[in-house]
């Protein structure tokens, strides 16, 4: 096997192992979804995530901005600390 081909055959399994080593390191990351939960009456009108109460189906039917029964998932945790015009974030509609 002559200097080139040697060398070749060097970089491209050299390479591969690099590939491998990054493939490997982002997989944790990709299966850790992050933690949220349904915060009530941050949403504004048109953009909560689900079921904002009577009269409404799903994701982006809220009527009002900021309205008591309609959620948006949110970092968990963050909830109560989101302020509004209307006051804070509720972990339960009102």
């Amino acid at each position: 096997m002559n200097a080139r081909h040697f060398a070749t055959a060097t970089f491209t399994l050299a390479a591969l192992a690099a590939g491998v080593a990054m493939a490997e390191d982002k997989k944790p990351d990709m299966a850790k979804p992050a933690a949220v939960e349904k915060c009530y009456g941050v949403s504004q009108a048109g953009q909560n995530d689900c079921k904002a109460g009577e009269g409404t189906s799903c994701a982006g039917t809220a009527k009002a901005d900021y309205q008591g029964n309609a959620w948006k998932n949110v970092p968990a945790g963050t909830c109560t600390t989101i302020k509004t015009p209307k006051g804070h974030g509720s972990l339960k509609p009102f």
